[in-house]
Order: structure tokens, then C-alpha cells, then sequence
């Protein structure tokens, strides 16, 4: 959607910002699985540990490696502030190492405490290095590439948890020296990571006059109220900390449900994480496309109804599944119902990749960058929080009676209710889904001049008024929030006056007709100006009637009083006339829904930034109409995908 090209997201592993910050997070993760996996399968099938019974290891071993989320995650965040963060990823791998030795020796000489030890040590590594994975991307990528970073991140993470599940599981079944054969593996790929690790650019500190709290407890509290303090950020991480709930309950009961309901054998189990790391991986290379390389929030809602869908379906595809001996992946596959289970399962995840992935881009780009790390590092902890009260729900209701596909579609069913909570508290993410679909369904909208349009700090942005929907595309062309100043009558159209209000449009109405109405109206706006924030005004004062360029009137001189150096942004809307919103059909709109189909092209010019102080409503008008010139001018061209 940007004016000048941008390199795939795949270009990234070609740069050295970014490629061997990647490799390293790919071998750290992929480390993490092969060493717990071959742990968990040593202690379930090989070695007789009465006071570890099987069917408890599973579930120690992953309560050992959460365990410093919680308590160490506040601490993680400080020391990823106030030091560089290439540094810090040098010493966390380098402690790996040190982590993966201790750990070969547990191998070796099959000592299970040392190894419980060890995956507690290995989780303290994970703990140390989230921060400054997601604080380290903002600082070497640009805002239209961080969607796309992230989503490579995310692939590489849930593809390198695949591998090392499968590498752990092959390697420990080798008969006699399966052990041994993990610990090579383990310090080989930590010695990797670090080699990786040593190409990292340098990632100066965000706040080097940070002091160090190291009591856990307080840290903790103090990094989950500095989240809050940023509202949209906060409930972000509510919502990422929820998918990790929704996506536990999955992970967790693969196993049981290869087992039990699908009757499938340990390789159905492993076909069914693979289905699974490969749909997060493709929902999150997605993102990158379908948001056009911006932020795009309006993904969350689509990936939220995807993963309830698929989830609820998950359920009906499962149950009734007739008994029979245990199959392996050729035979499972060789069932046509297996295939909508796997199907359910796969699109499940690719939704989740969708939802996941632009609310961390969204956490990285509106968090303070001083304190960034330490956003994260509370994410991080309510992550924590949420996988535990997963497993203990989970657990809770299959001890009840439930069957797996009914906990399932609990699961399915919970998640629509927090999404449409989440929604509600948080609209834009709403309005950035109905932005979403209006320019990439019925609209197929352009934008140039995109990087006029500020990333950060107060401005206003000026433009024609063709439709009834000019603000939400104005909306799916900025990676921001813009609090629009609108004719109050607007307000009163069903549907789109909902949500105007939903988006906490500002009402205005002529000072001759309601004067109280005018005057709160321009204050409102002022304090969101204030608040470094856009405000989005139509200086026209009303939608045209005939497609042409009206005179703008002098309220928008009013809004810009005492900001002499505040950037009033010039855009222009084209080709909305005649369409179904337009009021083409004798002064009527949305008369004939269908006169120009779907997919009808439009476009957003933006022109280059203008000072306050050199404002005049002419100014102005004379600048958009000789954007829409240029629009005119490009309305002949394809549309960039």
C-alpha cells in the first residue's frame, strides 16, 4: 500500500540487521524443544523414576521451564533497557552453552535432577532473551517492515520448535547411545546459536540511566502497572497472553488426542504439531501481505473468528470417531475424515498466526521505546500466567467428564466471547477490521505518499469529502489511530454511526446552528493534539454533491490557533465519486449497492507536510485539488497488490 516498492519479508535474512538475530532465535528455540523433548521421552519411556511417574514428567518438566517467566521476566526487561542488546544475546548464548555442557552430562550419566535443573536453567535463558528479541526489531526495522520481521520471527520460532521436537525424539530413540546422541546435539546447536549471535549489530541502550531493581516481586508489579499505563498497549497483551491460553490448550493435549480420539500412534501425535507449527507459520508470513507491509491491527479480528471457526469445527470432525487399533500416519491419512481434522487444525493455527503477530507489532511500535523491554518483559509474565491457568482449566474440566473434542469447543466458544470483549474495550481493533475489509473488498484502495503521513506526534490531516465512508479508508491508510472531527448528522446513519462513535469521532456542527456543539468540538480536538495524536478534519463542512472540489471553510484555522509549527497533512480521496456511498444518485447514497461491483479501484494521495503557520484555507485547497490531479493522473494504474 506504500508509495515506493518494499523487499519481501524474505529479503530480511539477506541483511545483517536482521538474518543473524534470526538464526539465532531459530537455534535457541529449536535447542529448547530438542533438549525437553528428548527429556520428556527419556523419563516417559526409558528410565524407570519412581518419584517422577510418566505420566507426571510431561507436566513437571513444563512447569520447571515457565517457572522464570514469572519470576525473573521484570528483572529480563531492566537489563534489556539499560544495556545493548546484541551484547545481552551474546551472554544469554554463551550461558547456554555452559547450560547445554551441564545438561550433557546429565545425559550422559542419566542424573534426572540435573537435568530438571537444567531445564529450569534453559528456561531462565528463554526468560533473559524474550525481551530483547521484541525490543531488539524496532530498532533495526522500519515501521513497514515490522510486521513482516515479526512474521518471520514467528515462522522461524514455531518451524525451530518443530524441528527440535522431532530432532529430541529421533536422537533419544537411538537405541543404547540415544542420550549421548542428544547431548552432542544440544552444545552443537548452542555453539551455533552463539556463532550467530557474535554477527549481531550492535542495539545501543534505550535508558543506560535505568537502576536495576532485582527484587522480583516488585519489578514485576511495577512493569505490569507501566503496561497498563498505555491502555491499548496493555490490552494487547491481554490479548497476545490469551492466544497462548487458547494455543496451550491445543499443544498440550496433541498426545491424548492422537491417542484416544483420532487412535492414532506417536507419529500421528508428531503429524499433528507439524500441522499445527506449519499453520502458524503461514498465518504469520500472511501478515505481511494481506497488511500491504503497515501495521495492520484489523487482522486480529479475522484471525480471532478463524481460530473460534476452526476450533468449534475441530469438534464436530472429531467426535464419534469409530475405535479402532492404534494407526500409523499412512493409515490415519488414508481416512477421509482425518483430513478435516487436520484441515480444522492447520487453519486454526494460520488464524492464530493472523491474531498473534500485528499485536506484537502494535506492542513494538506504540510502546515507549525507553521502556520497551520491559513491556515485553510483562507480556512475557502474564504469558506465564495464562499457560498456567490454561493447563489448570484444561485440567479442571477433563477431570470433570469432558472429552477432549468438548474441551475443544469450550475453547472455540470462550475465545469468541473474550475477542468480541477485547473488541469492545479496545474498538480499534474493530474499526481497523471493517477498514480492513471495506479497502481490500469492496474497495481495492491505492495510497501514495504514505510516509507523509507522521509516524509519531500530533498532526492534522486534511481531506476532500467524497463518501460517507471517507474517514474508514482514511483509517486503513494510517498505521495510527485519527480522531475525526465530523458533522454530527453523521452520527445519526445506522451503522456507520455506530461506529464513528466507536471510533470516537468528534461531532461538530455549524456555529450559527449549535454553538456549544462547535466550540466542544474544536476543544476536544485540541487535547487530542495534545496528546500527540492525529486529528482527521474535512474542510469542506459536508460531503459533495456533484464530485467536485468545494471551497473550504476557516474552521480548520481555529484547530491549528497557537501550533505554528504543527504539520497539516494535504490528501486527497479518488474515484470515490459514483460509488455506492457517494451521493451520485441525485443527491442519494447507498441506492444501488452493486453499480460499480467489488473490487472497485480507489485511491488516497498524501502530500508533503505543511506548517501551521503557513496555513490558509486556500492553501490548502489549492494543494488537494492538485493532489487530486496527480490521483486522477494514477487512477489508470494497477492497484499495488
Amino acid at each position: 500500500m506504500s508509495d515506493s516498492p518494499h523487499p519481501s519479508q524474505f529479503a530480511l535474512l539477506g541483511q545483517r540487521r536482521f538474518a543473524p538475530f534470526f538464526w539465532t532465535q531459530f537455534l535457541g528455540a529449536g535447542n529448547d524443544n530438542l533438549f525437553k523433548f528428548a527429556f520428556t521421552v527419556l523419563v516417559t519411556y526409558q528410565l524407570n523414576v519412581s518419584w517422577l511417574p510418566p505420566a507426571q514428567a510431561g507436566l513437571a518438566i513444563g512447569a520447571l521451564f515457565i517457572l522464570p517467566f514469572v519470576l525473573f521476566s521484570a528483572t529480563s526487561g531492566q537489563l534489556a533497557d539499560k544495556y545493548d542488546k546484541a551484547r545481552l544475546m551474546r551472554l544469554v548464548k554463551s550461558l547456554e552453552i555452559v547450560i547445554m555442557a551441564l545438561a550433557a552430562y546429565g545425559f550422559y550419566t542419566t542424573q534426572v535432577p540435573v537435568l530438571l535443573g537444567c531445564v529450569f536453567l534453559m528456561g531462565l535463558h528463554s526468560t533473559l532473551f524474550g525481551p530483547v528479541k521484541y525490543a531488539y526489531l524496532p530498532q533495526h526495522l522500519n515501521e513497514h517492515e515490522i510486521t513482516g520481521g515479526n512474521g518471520m520471527v514467528e515462522m522461524g520460532t514455531f518451524v525451530s520448535i518443530l524441528l527440535g521436537n522431532l530432532a529430541g525424539g529421533l536422537l533419544v530413540a537411538t537405541p543404547i547411545v540415544g542420550p549421548q546422541h542428544v547431548a552432542i546435539a544440544c552444545v552443537v546447536v548452542a555453539v551455533l546459536g552463539r556463532a550467530t549471535a557474535q554477527a549481531i549489530p550492535a542495539s545501543p541502550s534505550t535508558d543506560r540511566d535505568l537502576v536495576i531493581n532485582w527484587n522480583p516481586v516488585s519489578e514485576t508489579w511495577r512493569n505490569l502497572k507501566l503496561a497498563h499505563g498505555q491502555l491499548a498497549v496493555f490490552r494487547s497483551l491481554l490479548g497476545i497472553s490469551w492466544m497462548w491460553f487458547f494455543g496451550a490448550v491445543f499443544l498440550a493435549n496433541f498426545p491424548a488426542f492422537a491417542k484416544e480420539v483420532l487412535h492414532g500412534n506417536e507419529q500421528v501425535a508428531s503429524l499433528l504439531l507439524m500441522v499445527f507449527s506449519v499453520g502458524i507459520g503461514v498465518g504469520s508470513l500472511l501478515c505481511e501481505v494481506l497488511s500491504r507491509r503497515q501495521v495492520e491491527i484489523g487482522l486480529v479480528p479475522l484471525g480471532a473468528i478463524g481460530m473460534s471457526v476452526f476450533a468449534i469445527d475441530l469438534f464436530f470432525a472429531s467426535r464419534g470417531l469409530p475405535p479402532s487399533a492404534a494407526m500409523g500416519v499412512g493409515a490415519f491419512l488414508s481416512q477421509h475424515a482425518h483430513w478435516r481434522v487436520l484441515a480444522d487444525l492447520g487453519l486454526l493455527a494460520l488464524f492464530a498466526g493472523l491474531y498473534s503477530v500485528p499485536m506484537y507489532a502494535l506492542i513494538q511500535m506504540r510502546a515507549q521505546p525507553s521502556h520497551r523491554a520491559r513491556i515485553i518483559a510483562a507480556n512475557n509474565i502474564l504469558n506465564a500466567i495464562f499457560m498456567i491457568a490454561s493447563s489448570l482449566m484444561a485440567g479442571a474440566l477433563l477431570g470433570a467428564g469432558l472429552s477432549i473434542p468438548q474441551l475443544f469447543l469450550v475453547v472455540g466458544i470462550l475465545n469468541a466471547v473474550v475477542a468480541l470483549y477485547i473488541f469492545l474495550v479496545v474498538p480499534e481493533y474493530l474499526l481497523r477490521f471493517f477498514a480492513f475489509v471495506l479497502s481490500r473488498v469492496i474497495y481495492r484502495f491505492k495510497v501514495d505518499g504514505d510516509r507523509h503521513i507522521p509516524s509519531q506526534g500530533a498532526a492534522v490531516l486534511v481531506c476532500n469529502h467524497v463518501s460517507f465512508v471517507d474517514a474508514v479508508l482514511l483509517m486503513a491508510a494510517s498505521p495510527r489511530p485519527i480522531r475525526f472531527l465530523m458533522d454530527h448528522r453523521i452520527f445519526r446513519i445506522p451503522v456507520l454511526g455506530w461506529m464513528f462513535k466507536l471510533a470516537k469521532a468528534i461531532p461538530i456542527a455549524p456555529q450559527k446552528e449549535d454553538a456549544a456543539t462547535y466550540e466542544a468540538a474544536f476543544a476536544a480536538a485540541q487535547a487530542v493534539l495534545n496528546d500527540g495524536e492525529l486529528v482527521g478534519i474535512f474542510p469542506e463542512g459536508g460531503l459533495t454533491r456533484d464530485g467536485t472540489l468545494q471551497p473550504f471553510k476557516g474552521g480548520v484555522m481555529k484547530l491549528l490557533e497557537g501550533r505554528p509549527e504543527l504539520p497539516v497533512v494535504p490528501m486527497a480521496l479518488q474515484n470515490l465519486w459514483g460509488s455506492y456511498f457517494s451521493r451520485v444518485e441525485q443527491g442519494q447514497a447507498m441506492v444501488r449497492p452493486f453499480r460499480r461491483g467489488l473490487f472497485s479501484r480507489v485511491g488516497l494521495v498524501a502530500g508533503a507536510p505543511v506548517a501551521a503557520k503557513d496555513v490558509t484555507p486556500e492553501l490548502l485547497r489549492e494543494r488537494v485539488a492538485g493532489l487530486l490531479g496527480e490521483a486522477e493522473g494514477m487512477a489508470a494504474q494497477p492497484a499495488k497488490a
